[in-house]
């Protein structure tokens, strides 16, 4: 593309006018970006002046001269595109095959993330995930949907009791992916994603203001359903199951209520006294059909609570597990990937921390955003459902998933980070 904006990356300011301050400089009808010595600084510079680039109205860059490592493309490709934007990247040819592969499975999740839910309602996105990675894998891929009716026929009461008031019925997508030739196989890992395509809060009812993003509330999902489609791109032998709990959390006559008790497949029971913590409930069935699976590792990932972005904010995933040698892991991968990820305390006595005298547990506290511990909290509510006592379990809280409007790093929207991080964990 002849008419694509050369980007060279450069140590010296090329213009004397701007302060060392400066991000960019344009010179001889090409940018300059200015980078440092410190490289993780240097990712976050090269990504704030993609989003400038975009925000400048340039819809076509080539990468020029020296010192384009992969890494460094990719933080250009993060911050040059908007929800809207068709832009595009010459990269460099020795990663470009690799780097567009990324771009690829970023713009599926992204876009599942980003479309209203008057598309992407529950059986919607059970669709458009089995039907993307059995395309990308015909021999490979199988899966069975069980939706409305038969999920309560099924026992997954979790997903059916979220999901039974909306018009658009609940689903639980079972998706098995094995390369191996071999149908008895053993399911080496499983994911699960929450996919609440739509989170008015229930009864337990969101303000307007707190709504207007829920559509994103299918992030763990996405982000999952993601992460498979790239460890599939870069080669995964290994089986792996995937599990989307798929419901809209709506009000009718037919809505949960506060005070109702779940009786879930494992007989644990669960008074409700948050429908807006309804999250960890359609979790809770993914976790049980997991352990039917007898995965050995366990990966889930949900834009969970509110109470983890306070913690670590919107650049930031939290990680919970009780498997330290597991959540080393998946730190490690992070790292690697260059994404975000900070672990956040979980203890086994976490999970006596919604008492309930009506049943074994509650879904939350009574109180806003679940009070102190909040987080932590509902990864102590997951532990409960968690096979093998949560050894080989990772619980994914999406706090940098979404954004609610433009930053200097990010469009508003999607982010699609964790599905690098989850994809080279399911790869280790």
């Amino acid at each position: 593309m002849s008419s694509a904006l050369s980007v060279y990356l450069t140590k010296t300011l090329p213009n004397n006018y701007l302060s060392e301050s400066a991000l960019i400089a344009f010179k001889d009808e090409a940018a300059h970006i200015v980078i440092g010595d410190n490289e993780e600084e240097n990712l976050r510079r090269i990504q704030k002046a993609g989003r400038q680039l975009d925000t400048q109205g340039v819809t076509a860059i080539s990468v020029k001269g020296q010192g384009w490592d992969k890494e460094r493309q990719w933080s250009l490709s993060l911050g040059f595109t908007s929800t809207l934007s068709r832009n595009h990247i010459q990269w460099t040819a020795e990663v470009a095959d690799e780097l567009q592969q990324i771009s690829d499975v970023y713009r599926f999740t992204r876009e599942l993330i980003n479309l209203p839910a008057e598309d992407i309602y529950p059986v919607a996105l059970a669709e458009r995930v089995a039907s993307h990675l059995t395309e990308l894998a015909p021999d490979h891929v199988s899966y069975e949907m069980i939706k409305g009716e038969e999920l309560k026929q099924a026992g997954w009461m979790g997903i059916y009791t979220v999901g039974r008031a909306s018009q658009h019925e609940p689903a639980m997508l079972v998706l098995d992916y094995n390369p191996t030739g071999d149908a008895n196989a053993p399911v080496e890992s499983a994911l699960i994603g929450k996919g609440i395509t739509y989170d008015s809060g229930g009864y337990s009812i969101k303000p307007s203001e707190g709504m207007l993003s829920m559509k994103c509330d299918m992030g763990g999902a996405a982000t999952v359903s993601g992460a498979l489609s790239l460890a599939i791109r870069q080669g995964l032998k290994k089986r792996v199951k995937l599990f989307l709990c798929c419901a809209e959390n709506m009000i009718d006559g037919r809505a949960y209520k506060l005070g109702d008790i779940i009786t879930y497949k494992n007989g644990l029971t669960v008074e409700v006294v948050n429908t807006d913590a309804e999250g960890r409930l359609v979790l809770a069935d993914g976790l049980q059909a997991a352990g039917e699976a007898g995965a050995k590792q366990i990966i889930d990932a949900a834009t969970l609570t509110g109470a983890a972005q306070m913690a670590v904010g919107n650049e930031y995933n939290a990680l919970f597990s009780v498997d330290d040698e597991a959540a080393t892991t998946a730190l490690a991968c992070a790292q690697q990937e260059h994404e975000l990820l900070w672990r956040l305390p979980l203890n086994r006595w976490h999970a006596e921390n919604c008492p309930s005298p009506y049943a074994d547990t509650a879904n939350s506290r009574p109180q806003k955003g679940g009070g102190a511990g909040g987080a932590s909290n509902a990864a102590g509510f997951l532990l409960r459902f968690a096979p093998n006592d949560g050894q080989g379990w990772l619980h994914f809280d999406l706090a940098g998933a979404f954004q609610k409007s433009a930053t200097s790093m990010w469009p508003a929207g999607a982010t699609a980070m964790g599905v690098r991080t989850i994809a080279a964990t399911l790869a280790r």
